[in-house]
């Protein structure tokens, strides 16, 4: 897989301009007073027995935009007490919460995790439990499009809720610190990421792995893979909707969240990823607005980024910060 976004060395000045609504705030912050308000359930965390000795794990439930209901799995290391440290991790596209012996790493490394299912997904390669009830206008197959006519009625708009929800959730538990809670994902899960940290403001610390969801306009102009060519596709048939489309989507861009985060972030990028192009990484990254930020880059990966290779970059530097 050969380079083909900008060089190097512009990468790590790219800044661009991207669109960013006048209301962004506003929307937000309604947004978010929605969906707290529509909570009737506290968090529910069942046992499961999985037959792992060394962790136990815990089916869970909360409610996220709209007061509907979201899984998840949350996991802790077997027999430590608490207050422990806490990871909340977001699934990458197409995914869902998969099966609990999945997602040991966390609470093997000491941490609690709590792993969110993602609203709507995981038939295309990891089993999801978790419904997507709200209905739209015509989409294009897939959920970039779902509800894109208007910012109110985006998917997304639902899925960065339930993210924020997952956090307060995790917060919720007794064994879990609520000052030292981090967030990470890859991919789709790293553009979910961003948008908790920009929304969250006292979190401990953001690992946005291969972020989507940055910089829409140039990464829908240059990248030849799918998830972004949903939103080519459909504006192929839609040819009077560009201006509308692209308005709703700058209320979700993920540079728009980095300017206003201020936790702790180490992100990753791949120079030669045609999924989520290093230019919309970097736009994120050089946008993020916290001082202590750090980068990590693959010359030669594509959308697999880091592996494993950034799974060990992760635990060090979240062992630096608890």
């Amino acid at each position: 897989m050969p380079l083909f976004d900008l060089p190097v060395s512009e990468l790590r000045r790219y800044a661009p301009q991207v669109d960013e609504p006048g209301d962004f705030d506003e929307f937000w912050s309604a947004t978010l007073a929605e969906t707290r308000a529509a909570a009737e359930l506290a968090p529910e965390f069942v046992p499961v027995d999985t037959g792992l000795e060394l962790v136990e794990v815990f089916d869970v439930t909360f409610s996220g935009f709209g007061g509907q209901r979201i899984r998840g799995w949350f996991l802790v290391p077997a027999g430590r007490p608490g207050p422990l440290p806490c990871v909340v991790q977001f699934q990458g596209y197409g995914g869902g919460r998969g099966l609990p012996h999945q997602w040991l790493y966390w609470a093997n490394a000491g941490y609690a995790h709590l792993f969110m299912d993602t609203r709507g997904q995981g038939s295309g390669w990891s089993l999801g439990d978790t419904a997507d009830p709200v209905g739209s206008e015509p989409a294009h197959p897939g959920f970039m499009t779902r509800g894109v006519g208007d910012p109110s009625t985006y998917y997304y708009r639902r899925v960065f809720s339930d993210a924020v929800r997952a956090v307060e959730a995790a917060r919720a538990h007794p064994l879990v610190d609520a000052s030292r809670v981090f967030v990470t994902g890859g991919s789709q899960g790293g553009g979910i990421t961003l948008a908790v940290a920009g929304l969250i403001p006292d979190l401990s610390g953001a690992m946005p792995d291969v972020p989507f969801l940055c910089d829409f306009r140039r990464a829908v102009e240059i990248t030849p893979n799918d998830p972004y060519t949903e939103i080519s596709r459909y504006l192929k048939v839609h040819r009077d909707k560009v201006a509308c489309t692209f308005r709703t989507l700058s209320y979700f861009d993920g540079v728009s969240f980095a300017r206003r985060a201020t936790a702790p972030t180490l992100f990753s990028v791949a120079l030669m990823d045609q999924t989520c192009p290093p230019s919309t990484v970097y736009a994120a990254y050089n946008a993020y607005a916290g001082p202590d930020k750090r980068i990590i880059e693959y010359p030669f990966n594509d959308h697999e980024g880091g592996g494993p290779f950034h799974d060990r970059e992760q635990l060090t530097w979240v062992r630096t910060r608890t």
